[in-house]
C-alpha cells in the first residue's frame, strides 16, 4: 500500500509551467492551489509531491518519490523563476557545518541569557508561583 500526498506526477506536471510566460492562473490550472504561500518580495508558491510505500509487511517504509516545486511569481502575476527538487538533488545538497554549528551555539547562548535575565527579574520565583496557582 502506497501514501501518496501532494500534487500526483509533478515531475511532468512542472514542464508545462514556462518561466516568463506562465501566468498565476496557468499554475493554477496545471498543477491546483500550491501546498504553501510565502509573500517577499514576489510571492513564492511551493508544490510538493511525497510517495511512501511499505516495502515489508512488518511496516518498514520507504520514501519513493520527494519532488518539491518553487515557484517565484511577479508583481504581474507572471512566473519568474522556477526550481524543480526531486529526490536526488535533495540527496546532494550540502549544509554549511559552520553556519549550523554557529546557530547552535546562538541558540544556547539565548537559552542561557534568558534563564539569567528570568532569575534577574524574578529571583526567588515568585512570579512564577503566582502564575502557576492562577492557572489551576
Amino acid at each position: 500500500m502506497d501514501d501518496h500526498h501532494g500534487v500526483f506526477f509533478l515531475d511532468k506536471k512542472e514542464k508545462k509551467i514556462i518561466v516568463q510566460t506562465s501566468n498565476k492562473n496557468d499554475v493554477i490550472n496545471t498543477l491546483g492551489e500550491p501546498s504553501t504561500k510565502s509573500t517577499f518580495d514576489n510571492d513564492m508558491w511551493i508544490y510538493i509531491e511525497r510517495k511512501i510505500s511499505n516495502t515489508h509487511f512488518f511496516g518498514k517504509r520507504k520514501l519513493i518519490i520527494n519532488n518539491v516545486l518553487i515557484l517565484e511569481i511577479n508583481e504581474l502575476g507572471i512566473v519568474s523563476k522556477k526550481n524543480f527538487i526531486d529526490i536526488n538533488k535533495m540527496r546532494d545538497i550540502k549544509f554549511d557545518k559552520n553556519r549550523t554549528a554557529s546557530l547552535e551555539k546562538r541558540d544556547f547562548i539565548y537559552k542561557f541569557l534568558s534563564s539569567l535575565r528570568q532569575k534577574v527579574n524574578d529571583p526567588m520565583g515568585v512570579r512564577k508561583k503566582k502564575r502557576e496557582q492562577g492557572t489551576r
